[in-house]
């Protein structure tokens, strides 16, 4: 809730800061909104749809503004509690106003619907639609009929969408624009969708997907010390969910830099196997079973490829999808943008759908392992894939894969993904023994077992006095953090209390975990990155379950001060502490409740 000045830079390279956005969705798209109201990103009809605004990228990208005429001194940002609308407040010398930004949820027709309160004062706005569809490569036909707005352009998938609402549209050039006033207690809506609607509709739009937010609130189980933490976080995470697959998002923009200038820029807005299942062990903690379920329901789909991959030597699954379940992701260079505060390339699409990540059948097989022990239990045929899938990790365990982080810099022998693949073996095997599930148990056994004294003795430096990014390695990495959260080792054994100490020396600043040394690791890509958020919870739960919860509470409420106003995280904090990467990144908002939960076990405990 920081005031903050929202003079927008004239110069793309002094781009608005990412933690002055918030995020609002309707569980098939989702729009950025930065803190002068500006939707700076939003892709339609879907998350992976090209964007039709994207100033947040490029000033030639689009944005829908609604700005004050007069002066404005600050602005401030804010979610209703519980909710997924959020607040934008203008503070001028002519009074205060409010933009009140929200996505109408089924069963209703799909809009996004801005309402602007005035709560003193009378003040005028413009607002200004400069749709930009296809990633800015195409000027949409705009139109107006009686104050009503249309703007479609021959672009697949978007369609015609129609400007309605309490203002009078008409055009400027390619874009739809309006002049209104309003007085206190007035409200006005503005509403861009897939039809129009009057003021009584969009109402109706507003109070509906508000009580369905606070229902969805309402229904977590966590009772701990952090609610409106992990609240947020669990909110963040829903606007991540696809309801029409069950497919749940990495993250909901592109090519947001992990250094501002440089070329770490990735397109999130895919289903990682690995973030979507860790992903649902934060649902199933917080008792939103019903999101489990469909994200289950949309695995089990994938593992039905299985089948068509068992003749073969190839990795049954890939480590991302689209939505639909497609694993062949091209990854494009959009070079007509210059990119956030021009960092560049601008990607769309993610290449590392073509890389083996051997640790994504770990994550994958604890989800199901979680499905399976908390609901009814997952069906014959699922078993049957399980059962492949750790066939397949008996021959191909030990070879070398591109990793947990996507290096791309060649193959080697990581020791996170080793860690998860003998969680794939070992979670496997407790379903088998769970439900009486036919299973060659002597087989997996040996297998978790000779795995795991691969990772001990290949994967433990002596001198270093850790364990290491890659086996026969002497350098540490923060995936190694996950080794207690899984179960592989104990958090008061000697040798993982002297990983995390050399985690602390060589990775840690504060509360702040890099995920490795870029100055020793060559990842393939050039320059120096930020602290993973996601990691940085990791080492909050890895102290928690160690037996230093008072450091680690210390360390969580610093860590939580990094987030947006909003209460919104980005992937990464950068050097100079403020927010990089794409955002809302599910990674940071899953471990951030994980942490929570963990931390407040160990505080009753004591």
């Amino acid at each position: 809730m920081t005031i903050t000045p929202t003079t927008r830079p004239s110069d793309h390279r002094e781009a608005y800061p990412l933690e002055h956005h918030g995020v609002v969705g309707d569980l098939q798209t989702l729009a950025v909104v930065a803190s002068d109201a500006a939707i700076d990103w939003m892709c339609w009809p879907r998350f992976d749809s090209p964007s039709i605004f994207g100033s947040l990228l490029d000033d030639a990208g689009g944005a829908w503004t609604i700005t004050p005429t007069c002066a404005v001194t600050a602005s401030r940002q804010l979610y209703l509690s519980g909710t997924n609308v959020l607040i934008t407040r203008f503070h001028t010398a002519d009074g205060l106003v409010e933009i009140e930004d929200l996505m109408a949820l089924a069963p209703h027709d799909r809009h996004l619907v801005r309402a602007v309160r005035c709560r003193r004062g009378t003040i005028e706005l413009n607002s200004r639609i400069a749709a930009r569809p296809d990633y800015g490569r195409v000027e949409p036909d705009v139109s107006a009929d009686r104050g009503r707005g249309t703007l479609s352009a021959d672009v697949d998938g978007l369609g015609t969408l129609l400007a309605s609402g309490d203002v009078d549209w008409s055009v400027d050039g390619c874009d739809l624009v309006a002049t209104f006033t309003v007085e206190e207690d007035d409200v006005v809506y503005l509403v861009l969708g897939e039809s129009a609607v009057d003021h009584a509709t969009a109402s109706e739009l507003y109070d509906h997907a508000a009580t369905e937010w606070r229902a969805w609130s309402d229904r977590s189980t966590y009772r701990g010390r952090w609610r409106e933490s992990v609240e947020r976080s669990a909110l963040a995470l829903k606007l991540l969910t696809h309801e029409p697959s069950g497919g749940i998002i990495a993250a909901g923009t592109t090519s947001l830099p992990e250094i501002v200038g440089g070329e770490r820029n990735w397109d999130y807005r895919y289903v990682w196997i690995r973030d979507a299942a860790f992903t649902l062990y934060a649902f199933i903690t917080l008792g939103y079973l019903d999101e489990a379920d469909a994200f289950t329901a949309w695995l089990v789909a994938r593992l039905d490829r299985c089948e068509q991959r068992a003749d073969t030597d190839a990795a049954p699954l890939s480590p991302l999808y689209t939505l639909d379940g497609d694993d062949d992701i091209a990854e494009v260079e959009l070079e007509h943008w210059s990119g956030y505060a021009h960092s560049r390339p601008v990607r769309v699409g993610n290449a590392a759908s073509d890389q083996l990540q051997l640790d994504i059948y770990g994550a994958l097989i604890d989800a199901l392992y979680l499905a399976d022990k908390h609901g009814p239990g997952v069906s014959l045929d699922t078993w049957r894939h399980v059962c492949t899938i750790v066939d397949w990790l008996g021959d191909h365990w030990d070879e070398p894969d591109d990793g947990m982080w996507e290096a791309r810099s060649g193959s080697q022998r990581h020791t996170s993904s080793l860690l998860m693949s003998w969680v794939a073996v070992e979670r496997a095997i407790r379903m088998a023994q769970h439900r009486g599930r036919p299973a060659p148990l002597a087989d997996w056994c040996e297998l978790r077992d000779r795995m795991h004294t691969a990772l001990v003795d290949d994967g433990f430096d002596d001198e270093l006095g850790a364990f290491t990014q890659v086996l026969g390695g002497d350098t540490v990495d923060a995936s190694i953090l996950l080794a207690p959260l899984v179960k592989f080792v104990s958090p008061s054994d000697p040798r993982w209390t002297s990983t995390l100490d050399r985690v602390a020396e060589r990775l840690a600043h504060g509360p702040l975990v890099d995920r490795y040394d870029t100055s020793v690791t060559d990842d393939g890509v050039d320059g120096h990155e930020g602290s993973f958020t996601i990691c940085s919870f990791w080492y909050v739960e890895a102290l928690a379950r160690s037996g230093r919860a008072d450091h680690a509470r210390v360390l969580f409420d610093r860590l939580l001060s990094y987030a947006g106003p909003t209460g919104i995280f980005s992937e990464e904090i950068g050097r100079d502490g403020r927010m990089v990467g794409n955002l809302p990144q599910a990674f940071t908002h899953l471990s951030l409740i994980s942490a929570a939960t963990a931390l407040d076990e160990q505080l009753d405990a004591r």
